[in-house]
């Protein structure tokens, strides 16, 4: 474990210089309190302080509309596999979302392999940024574990007085702050004010719903027939915000676009969700989850019981994008409370 140093005011420097090299995406602020993960070119152009961004950067990872396949079918009938991806940098990523990446890696390095995915993984720096305050009062950051750093990151970035801790944790990012001269090693002063800044958060960010985190397995074993998924389901819009936003999920469908002579084209991958009606509607017609409680139910499953007991890890990072984004405005935080309150 190695620690260096960036001083604020050469910030800019080392945005210009990673740009120069290879595509940078940072937060910025578009405005009306919300932020999108953009292409940077310069530290003005990027928000260090930012609520979860509208998307999260899962959006590199697995893109929304990804080409996996194009055909020709004119003469002999060939396919041709296609792997789209461009080197990036992703700078300033929170805990939360790199906890997201964690689960996405988890879960698509499983049998079968999605090797898109990982092959675009394997092309892209990531540089975590640390929160020293909750973003808002969406977040479930401490309930899910998520409010400090646990890997999954090239570099980690900690904001200081005058300065930015930089915590080097793979080969690659040792290598990216060896060619920024400006770059240097840290001292034990820093490391006194990164474990206060620690010790401080562990007072700030305490457990924002009244519910331990080995609770909620007994919770969900409990919970499959209680009144909160009908509560929820009836008010639910079906629109599939919270699963477009959420960075651990991951759901697509798959079509084959024709070009304009039928006999050419690509087979595309593009998000779906599991909110849409027919997600889980089979050749027949039938819907197995018909009703928007039961669909409701199932992503909240998926986040706290399915994936949990086969990976051991809860598939909701605390975020809070699932809550910030519904139109109907069911808060994950007061459905998991509800759980606990009244058990049917």
């Amino acid at each position: 474990m190695s620690y260096v140093v960036l001083n604020k005011n050469q910030l800019n420097s080392f945005i210009v210089q990673l740009s120069a090299k290879q595509k940078v995406v940072a937060a910025v602020n578009k405005g009306h309190n919300s932020y999108a993960f953009e292409e940077v070119h310069s530290s003005d152009e990027i928000s260090i302080k930012y609520i979860p961004t509208i998307l999260p950067p899962k959006k590199y990872f697995m893109p929304q509309y990804e080409t996996l396949i194009e055909y020709d079918v004119r003469e002999t009938p060939k396919t041709k596999v296609v792997i789209e991806y461009e080197p990036l940098v992703l700078f300033g990523v929170h805990t939360c979302d790199l906890a997201g990446i964690q689960c996405l890696n988890i879960v698509l390095s499983d049998r079968p392999k999605d090797l898109h995915y990982l092959y675009r993984k394997n092309k892209m720096i990531i540089m975590g940024l640390e929160c020293n305050d909750y973003c808002d009062s969406f977040a479930s950051c401490a309930l899910m574990g998520n409010h400090l750093p646990f890997g999954g990151y090239d570099l980690f970035l900690t904001e200081l007085e005058e300065s930015f801790l930089i915590h080097v944790q793979t080969k690659v990012g040792e290598d990216l702050v060896e060619s920024m001269s400006f770059i240097r090693k840290a001292e034990p002063s820093h490391l006194k004010a990164l474990e206060k800044i620690r010790s401080r958060k562990r007072e700030i960010f305490r457990n924002e719903v009244d519910v331990e985190r080995d609770e909620i397995p007994s919770l969900f074993d409990k919970g499959f027939d209680h009144p909160v998924w009908k509560e929820i389901g009836d008010r639910c819009l079906a629109c599939g915000n919270c699963t477009n936003v959420c960075p651990t999920c991951y759901c697509f469908d798959v079509m084959d676009i024709p070009n304009l002579d039928m006999k050419t084209g690509r087979r595309v991958r593009v998000w779906d969700s599991c909110q849409n009606e027919p997600f889980a509607k089979i050749a027949s017609g039938e819907s197995f989850r018909a009703e928007r409680s039961d669909r409701k139910r199932h992503r909240f499953y998926r986040k706290f019981k399915y994936h949990n007991e086969r990976f051991n890890k809860y598939y909701c990072t605390g975020c809070g994008r699932c809550s910030r984004t519904c139109m109907a405005k069911i808060d994950l935080k007061e459905t998991i409370t509800a759980l606990k309150k009244v058990q049917p």
